[in-house]
C-alpha cells in the first residue's frame, strides 16, 4: 500500500508502512530542511512543517495521515520568502548553530501569515533590539520549540525584522563583515562555525544531512553495541528502541556539603547539555568520519562522542559507508553530564568543594578560585565532562561572588569579564569586555543565550538519577529548559577594547549565574525551582 500527497507543489508517492511524515520526508524524500531532534518526542519543534497551511510536528504525524494534502517544507518556500527570514535572522544573530531555526521560520511564517503581511514596525537593520517590545504571539508560537543557543529574545528580533519588509524587500545586515562575525561565532562556540543567512535555513553542515544515499544505519542496541540495518526505523527496531519518558521523582544534588562553618554553601544536580541536534556521523571504509560537531560544537558537550569511532569500525566491518545515529534518548544516557558538585566558602574566598570525579575538573576550578580545596568524588551516574561550558570554574566564581555582600565582576580563565544584576522587573542586565568584539551582533546573541543557560541551570536544569546510576529524564521538555514565554528581557552592554577577542560568553554565563542566585536570596541548592527573582 501506498500514500499518496502533495509535496512542495508536486505529488509524491510513499510506502504506507506506518513510519512518520517526518520519516518519509527525509529518509524516502531527500528533505534535509526537517530535523531530528527529539523523534518521536515531538517535544522540540525542529520538524515543523505546514499541512494544509499550518504548522504541524512531523515526527509524530504518522505519514498516512497527510494522504491527499498538501505539505510545504521550508524547502518549498519561494525563493524570495526564504531568503527573508534567512537574511533576517541573520541580521538580529537570530540562528548560531541553526538546527532548530529551519523548524521555527516554518512556524514564524505560519503567524505571519495569519496576523498580515507587515507587523507594523519599521526599519530594516537590528537597531536598539534591546527595547523591542515583546511580542506575544511570538511567544505563543515558540511555546512548540526548544533553542539552546539563542535565549529566544534574538528570535523576537528577527520576526520584527522579516515581517516588517514590503512583499517584495529583502532585509539589510548592513555593512557587517560575515567573515569576522564567523570569527568571533568561533570563539564563542568553541568550535569552527560560520555565520550567513544559509545557517537559518538548516545548511550548515549537520553530518546526517550529507550522509551518502544508501548508507547502513547503525543505532545503540542497548547493551553497548550496535544495531545495523539499511533504514533507520529496521536499525530502531532492531534495537527494540523504548520511547524515553519523564519521571516525576525531581532531580536532588548527589553530594553533601562538606562540613565546615561556611558563610555560603551551594549543591548542584546533574545537568544535561541539552543540545538540539543529536549526535551523528558517518563514514565510508578507510575513510574519516564525518564530525558531529557541525556548526558550534554544543558547547563542549560533544567533545568526545562515542559516533565517529563507531562509524569508522561499523564501516570497516561491513565495507559500506555507515550512518550512526543516536535518538535523543541514547544521547541523554550517553553524553556527559555537568559534573555536580557541592561546597562551602568563607567570607575570605577559602573553602571546600567535593566535586563528581571528572579529568580537568580540580584546575578549572583553581583557576579563578585557588583558595578553594578540591576533593574529587566517586558517583554512581552518568559520565560528566570538564569540557562543558565553563565547568567548573563557573561554579567556582559564583561561589567566590556570594561570599561578599558586594558582588564581583566575574573574570574567566581566558581574561573576559562580566557582571550581571537582575533589576526589580526581572531584566538581566550583562556587561561583557572580552576584547575586540569583531562583530556585536553575534557576540550579543551569544551573551543573550549564557543569561539564557544561566538561569535554568539556576532555577529550573536537572536530572533525576536513581540509586543504580539510571536517568530518569529522557524527554527534551524533562531537562528544564526555559521556554521562550519564561524567559526574561536581556540587555547587553559591550565594552570594546583593542586587546585580542577572547570568549565572553563564558563569563556571561557565569556572572549571570551568580546574580540569578543572589537575587533569590542564595538558596544552598540548585535547581532552585523559581525563574524569577525575589528572597528564598
Amino acid at each position: 500500500m501506498t500514500v499518496q500527497f502533495e509535496l512542495n507543489g508536486r505529488q509524491v508517492t510513499v510506502a504506507d508502512d506506518g513510519r512518520s511524515l517526518l520519516g518519509v520526508l527525509r529518509e524516502d524524500l531527500g528533505d534535509r530542511t526537517v530535523k531530528d531532534g527529539c523523534s518521536p518526542q515531538g517535544q522540540c519543534g525542529c520538524c515543523t512543517v505546514l499541512v494544509d497551511g499550518a504548522p504541524r510536528v512531523a515526527c509524530v504525524t504518522p505519514a498516512r495521515r497527510i494522504a491527499g494534502r498538501a505539505v510545504t517544507t521550508l524547502a518549498g518556500f519561494d525563493d524570495l520568502r526564504r531568503q527573508r527570514w534567512a537574511d533576517a535572522f541573520c541580521a538580529a544573530g537570530a540562528s548560531q548553530c541553526g538546527f532548530c531555526t529551519p523548524g521555527i521560520i516554518v512556524r514564524l511564517d505560519a503567524l505571519a501569515a495569519t496576523s498580515g503581511a507587515t507587523d507594523g514596525r519599521s526599519g530594516t537593520e537590528v537597531d536598539g533590539a534591546d527595547t523591542l517590545e515583546r511580542d506575544e504571539r511570538v511567544d505563543r508560537s515558540l511555546l512548540a520549540h526548544l533553542c539552546r543557543c539563542t535565549g529566544w529574545q534574538s528570535i523576537h528580533e528577527a520576526y520584527a525584522l522579516a515581517t516588517a519588509a514590503a512583499p517584495n524587500a529583502s532585509v539589510s545586515s548592513g555593512t557587517r563583515s560575515l567573515d569576522l562575525a564567523s570569527r568571533r561565532a568561533t570563539i564563542e562556540g568553541r568550535n569552527p562555525q560560520r555565520v550567513d543567512p544559509s545557517v537559518a535555513l538548516g545548511e550548515a553542515g549537520f553530518a546526517d544531512d550529507a550522509a551518502p544515499e544508501g548508507a547502513l544505519v547503525a543505532v545503540p542496541d542497548g547493551r553497548g553495541g550496535w544495531a545495523v540495518a539499511e533504514t533507520p526505523a529496521a536499525a530502531r527496531a532492531i534495537a527494540g528502541k523504548v520511547q524515553g519518558r519523564r519521571t516525576t521523582v525531581e532531580p536532588e544534588p548527589p553530594i553533601a556539603v562538606p562540613p565546615g562553618d561556611w558563610v555560603r554553601t551551594l549543591q548542584t544536580s546533574w545537568v544535561e547539555p541539552a543540545y538540539l541536534e543529536t549526535d551523528a556521523s558517518w563514514c565510508v571504509p578507510g575513510g574519516e568520519p564525518a564530525s558531529p560537531l557541525a556548526n558550534g560544537g554544543a558547547f563542549g558537550a560533544k567533545a568526545a562522542s562515542v559516533v565517529t569511532t563507531a562509524a569508522r569500525m561499523l564501516a570497516d566491518e561491513h565495507g559500506r559507508a555507515v550512518r550512526v545515529l543516536l535518538a535523543r534518548e541514547d544521547a541523554v544516557r550517553l553524553g556527559p553530564k555537568r559534573p555536580p558538585l557541592a561546597a562551602g566558602i568563607r567570607s575570605d574566598g577559602s573553602g571546600i568543594v567535593h566535586v563528581a570525579r571528572t579529568p580537568g575538573i580540580a584546575a578549572a576550578i583553581a583557576s579563578v578560585a585557588p583558595g578553594l580545596d578540591v576533593v574529587e568524588v566517586d558517583l554512581v551516574g552518568p559520565a560528566t565532562s570538564s569540557a562543558l561550558r565553563a565547568a567548573g570554574w563557573a561554579e567556582a566564581a559564583v561561589l567566590r561572588a556570594s561570599s561578599s555582600d558586594a558582588p564581583d565582576t566575574v573574570t574567566s580563565p581566558n581574561g573576559a569579564q562580566a557582571n550581571a544584576r537582575v533589576t526589580p522587573d526581572g531584566t538581566l542586565r550583562v556587561q561583557v569586555s572580552c576584547g575586540d568584539p569583531l562583530d556585536e551582533v553575534v557576540l550579543r546573541s551569544y551573551c543573550i543565550g549564557a543569561a539564557h543557560m544561566a538561569l535554568g541551570w539556576v532555577t529550573s536544569e536537572g536530572l533525576a538519577v536513581d540509586d543504580t546510576g539510571a536517568i530518569g529524564d529522557l524527554t527534551i521538555r524533562s531537562f528544564g529548559v526555559i521556554r521562550a514565554i519564561d524567559m526574561p528581557r536581556v540587555e547587553v552592554v559591550i565594552e570594546a577594547s583593542e586587546g585580542l577577542p577572547v570568549n565572553g560568553s563564558d563569563a556571561v554565563f557565569a556572572a549571570v549565574a551568580a546574580a540569578v542566585w543572589r537575587s533569590q536570596g542564595h538558596p544552598p541548592s540548585w535547581p532552585t525551582g523559581r525563574i524569577g527573582a525575589g528572597p528564598a
